[in-house]
């Protein structure tokens, strides 16, 4: 069975939206660093797909497929990668000149399948998905990309009501910005 692996970009008070449902803090990171810091170029190389929930989806696709693997490294393994987007909304997922494939119905059984089918899956982003995977128990691995900011009321990068998950830490990297990356074994 793969490994699936879920990075969020959180606030140092552990927001991963703030109350409006927008990403501004992410502009605390150091721009040389996002997305391009060595880190992120290592995670895709350990990957095998990359999976998106329907938001995360519409926003990637409209940005990663024009993106310059020259300016931005990490588009050439974005490009890649098999992409999938669960959703039951959309019937099509464009993609660059092509489509990519849509997951529908139940979004824990359709992951589950996927992790048996595709190996090591990274979601980026894509709450009420996460919140989804949290909750079934199908997320090995959480990478955390804590910036240098508080927002002080917003969505949490976790379902509420989720109880206690014990986690391993296996890796913290600092940059001199400020902006903290934490990976986590889900126990």
């Amino acid at each position: 069975m793969g490994r699936l692996i879920v990075e969020q970009v959180v606030t140092v008070d552990g927001y991963a939206e703030d109350a409006d449902g927008g990403i501004s803090f992410f502009g605390a990171m150091d721009a040389d660093l996002t997305p391009n810091e060595p880190g992120q170029l290592e995670l895709l190389r350990r990957v095998d797909a990359i999976l998106l929930g329907r938001r995360t989806y519409s926003m990637f696709a409209d940005y990663w497929p024009k993106a310059d693997p020259a300016v931005e490294p990490v588009a050439e393994p974005i490009a890649r990668l098999p992409k999938y987007v669960a959703s039951n909304t959309l019937d099509v997922a464009p993609w660059g000149d092509g489509a990519i494939e849509v997951l529908r119905g139940d979004a824990a059984e359709s992951v589950s399948a996927l992790k048996d089918r595709a190996g090591s899956i990274i979601v980026w982003g894509s709450l009420t998905l996460t919140d989804a995977l949290f909750a079934a128990g199908l997320v090995d691995e959480l990478r955390l990309r804590v910036v240098p900011a508080v927002i002080g009321a917003g969505r949490s990068f976790t379902p509420s009501g989720l109880g206690e998950r014990r986690l391993r830490l296996d890796d913290v990297v600092t940059y001199p910005g400020g902006l903290v990356t934490m990976q986590y074994a889900v126990r």
